[in-house]
């Protein structure tokens, strides 16, 4: 007989929807809300126009969207910053001396 008093999914349902965070429908809601913003101001017919109006509610989608792992995403996210931002150091530690005799 299980002797469990907390549940499974007790930290799922305090979510809404079981996915977001009050937090992340702001985010979210404020780039959609931009984007709309952004759509009824700028006629515009350009391909390319429009991806750029659908970013703020593209990028905040993907910040908000649930990510299984997630610890896993955010080290891998902030090791590929590491590396395109911070200067590399290369130590050599060998055997041959070039012009030495």
């Amino acid at each position: 007989m299980n002797n469990y008093l907390i549940p499974a999914n007790s930290k799922k349902s305090q979510l809404i929807l079981g996915f977001f965070t009050p937090i992340d429908l702001i985010l979210f809601g404020f780039g959609a809300g931009l984007s709309l913003i952004l759509l009824l101001i700028v006629q515009s017919a350009n391909i390319g126009i429009m991806i750029l109006i659908l970013c703020p509610a593209l990028i905040t989608g993907l910040l908000v969207m649930p990510v299984p792992y997630y610890h896993n995403v955010l080290q891998f996210i902030i090791n590929v910053y590491t590396y395109f931002s911070e200067r590399r150091k290369y130590y050599w530690k060998g055997w041959c001396c070039y012009g030495e005799e």
